[in-house]
């Protein structure tokens, strides 16, 4: 049997990666200048984390968790997202007593799921966390950080910030009750997973893919007739301030999010550039999170993005590091041309051998690996203590002595 990767996995290599690398850097330079600092949680966790957080009801728990019990019979589960990791290490580290914090993280992540375009069972996954700040501020401040990191990554033109609210906790009851009220008269046309939600989190209703759900959806009680004047007023608070920043949004008041710990403002950026997978960036406010995981009551908001979905928006990356190649025209200057090399790249110029073939083909390869110099040192340069440079781009090539060449290629590359 031919060796593949596992289905719903891949390899990273050349353009994709330098892609995800990209992103990565551009992240980590926006959440910098909003103070986020860098945590990393363990890629499994003992599965209460996820089942105390995300509820037994859901999709990711009951249908796509990645669990296995290990040698010492706990169940342990390979993380599906990273807010749940993250709340767990402030609790059992004991960060509670410096409020607020700010944490960000990157990494890999796990669920058992059909792939689809920009949807793998292992994706890559980075988020902000601003815990410990109950009012509106927090909410802008992390709206404008994804804000900014799209308008630094060249996509801000592809993207749509989309918010609504939920509410407070007695907003969200009466809600439920005026959906529980109308989705019970349509129970046998709703789907099979929508009656189940009817019974466990009526609010997942109105996520549903299913084109009969959707038509019944269509005319479901609005969230905004629930809410009361607390709610409406922090939700009037974060509208406010992203509109003296000047952040563009959509108000969609059928985004909602159907888990319990969720309140107040929830958002996404979302593109038409990717068919029916739209959302890029997702996140809300999580007042219950932390309380639900055996912690203090803490007040949370946060995002988390996935980062396949966004490299397809990206365009081919940039050569931005492309390396000279030095060629030994002859064995006795195989030698100085290593060091040549060497020195290159101490001095910070990337450097590559050609390691086969005549002079000619070693050019050839050279010009093929989009070099924009070659560096060619025979036995000739080698007594004048000289190298031949080559440019690429408009074909010229001159003779120089080392350390003019070195000095040279620093100002061109």
């Amino acid at each position: 049997m031919k060796l593949q990767p596992s289905r719903g996995t891949r390899d990273l290599y050349f353009d994709e990666a330098k892609i995800f690398s990209e992103l990565d850097q551009q992240f980590r330079s926006t959440v910098a200048l909003y103070d986020f600092q860098e945590m990393q949680t363990p890629i499994f966790e003992f599965t209460q984390v996820f089942k105390r957080s995300l509820g037994d009801e859901t999709d990711i728990v009951n249908k796509e968790m990645y669990s296995f019990e290990d040698r010492g019979g706990d169940s342990l589960t390979l993380r599906p997202e990273g807010t749940a990791p993250v709340a767990r290490a402030v609790i059992s580290n004991s960060l509670l007593r410096d409020l607020p914090l700010k944490l960000f993280y990157c990494g890999p992540m796990f669920r058992y799921e059909r792939p689809q375009k920009g949807r793998f069972r292992q994706f890559t996954q980075f988020g902000i966390e601003l815990i410990g700040v109950e009012s509106p501020l927090a909410d802008i401040e992390v709206l404008a950080c994804a804000h900014q990191f799209f308008q630094a990554s060249g996509l801000s033109d592809k993207v749509t910030l989309e918010i609504n609210t939920i509410g407070d906790t007695d907003s969200r009851q009466a809600y439920r009750e005026q959906l529980v009220a109308y989705f019970s008269k349509y129970k046998a046309d709703l789907s099979e997973d929508s009656q189940t939600r009817l019974e466990l989190n009526p609010l997942r209703i109105l996520d549903s893919k299913d084109e009969k759900d959707k038509e019944i959806v269509a005319g479901a009680p609005r969230f905004a007739d629930s809410l009361n004047q607390d709610s409406k007023e922090f939700y009037q608070g974060v509208c406010a301030g992203l509109d003296q920043l000047g952040i563009e949004y959509q108000e969609n008041d059928r985004l909602v999010r159907g888990l319990d710990y969720y309140n107040h403002t929830v958002f996404e950026f979302t593109t038409t550039h990717l068919g029916s997978q739209n959302a890029v960036l997702s996140g809300g406010r999580y007042n219950h999170l932390i309380e639900q995981m055996g912690g203090p009551s803490t007040p949370g908001i946060g995002w988390a993005a996935g980062m396949d979905r966004l490299a397809l928006l990206l365009e081919k990356p940039k050569d931005a590091h492309r390396s000279v190649a030095v060629i030994a025209t002859d064995k006795v200057a195989e030698p100085k041309a290593l060091e040549l090399m060497q020195k290159l790249r101490h001095a910070n110029i990337a450097a590559q051998p050609i390691y086969t073939g005549n002079v000619s083909k070693k050019l050839k390869k050279a010009s093929k690996r989009n070099c924009p110099f070659a560096i060619l040192i025979g036995e000739p340069e080698l007594n004048a203590g000289t190298a031949q440079l080559k440019d690429f781009e408009n074909g010229s090539q001159e003779e120089l002595n080392l350390d003019s060449l070195i000095e040279k290629l620093k100002d061109l590359t």
